[in-house]
């Protein structure tokens, strides 16, 4: 399965795709595994932030929805969503100083803690509209991979 995901284009830009879906990692990690697989830039770019931005309307709009209903089915991860909004809501000063330069650099900036799905919690728990959110979550991630393709071409050179 590994070898068909990884051996044609459409392969290659699917799992590139799906790791940059990933909390955590994402375009900071898919961008460079596209192109360490041989996706042509443009493709691993496409895919790459595509694959960051396709949670982010959901997140937006139906997290605290799903952190409720986790809370009332499953109160084991109760522990799990405060801490999660917790460090959501250190971010959210931030974002309520400067608006929509704030949300736009918590999402450019590829450090962990940062990026995509922190930016569209931030602006959830904010009651942010979908709206006024994803234009800067848009032009953050393309920061991100800017800085990313920077810096994945950057250590191709070197090594």
């Amino acid at each position: 399965m590994i070898e068909w995901l990884t051996g044609t284009v459409f392969g290659k830009f699917i799992s590139t795709f799906f790791i940059s879906m990933v909390p955590v990692v994402e375009l900071r990690l898919g961008l460079p595994y596209g192109i360490a697989l041989g996706l042509d830039y443009p493709l691993a770019l496409t895919a790459a932030i595509l694959g960051n931005l396709l949670p982010t309307p959901f997140i937006i709009v139906y997290i605290q929805r799903v952190f409720a209903w986790l809370r009332l089915h499953w109160a084991a991860l109760d522990g799990f969503i405060t801490k999660m909004e917790r460090k959501a809501a250190a971010k959210e000063e931030t974002v309520r100083r400067y608006g929509f330069w704030g949300l736009l650099i918590l999402v450019a900036i590829p450090l962990p803690g940062t990026g995509a799905w922190t930016g569209a919690l931030v602006a959830a728990l904010m009651n942010m509209r979908l709206k006024n959110a994803m234009p800067a979550i848009f032009a953050g991630v393309c920061i991100a991979a800017a800085i990313m393709t920077f810096l994945t071409f950057g250590a191709i050179r070197v090594f």
